[in-house]
């Protein structure tokens, strides 16, 4: 399953970029996410705690930042592993300059394992472009305030 999309966020490119590598701004953006810590550069362990339809349980799991190209593109590895089941994504970032503002496109293909596979392809999708909104929504109103 491939997903896709785009997001306005109202801050410069190099802004913005700087965010996306902040472990601060990624966990208070990241919806269900109760821990996140830096194991290394760009490799960060996370635990969260989401719910698919019934679905519902706490995973541990990992962030990698690989593929940088200061400030037009990034791509995001992650791996999680909970009672629910796994997932593991790539997802690519890439960004746009539009003036003040930037346009992040972006797009994954999540592997689901377990229950959560159980749950049906249609229903994660729709799940995981909901969460994705959230994210870039909590990036945007995070740009107001963010100092590098």
């Amino acid at each position: 399953m491939k997903l896709n999309g785009s997001h306005t966020i109202n801050a410069p490119r190099e802004k913005v970029f700087a965010m996306l590598q902040d472990p601060e701004v990624l966990a208070k953006a990241t919806p269900g996410v109760e821990g996140m810590a830096k194991e290394r550069d760009d490799y960060y362990k996370a635990s969260l705690s989401l719910g698919i339809g019934p679905v519902k349980g706490t995973f541990a799991g990992s962030v990698e930042i690989t593929e940088k190209n200061a400030p037009e593109s990034m791509t995001l590895a992650v791996e999680g592993q909970g009672g629910p089941g796994g997932v593991k994504a790539l997802g690519r970032l890439k960004l746009e300059d539009q003036g003040d503002k930037t346009v992040i496109h972006w797009e994954g293909e999540p592997q689901i394992s377990g229950r959560i596979a159980a749950v049906g392809t249609r229903l994660v999708g729709g799940v995981a472009k909901k969460l994705a909104g959230q994210f870039f929504d909590s990036i945007s109103e995070q740009a107001q305030s963010y100092e590098s």
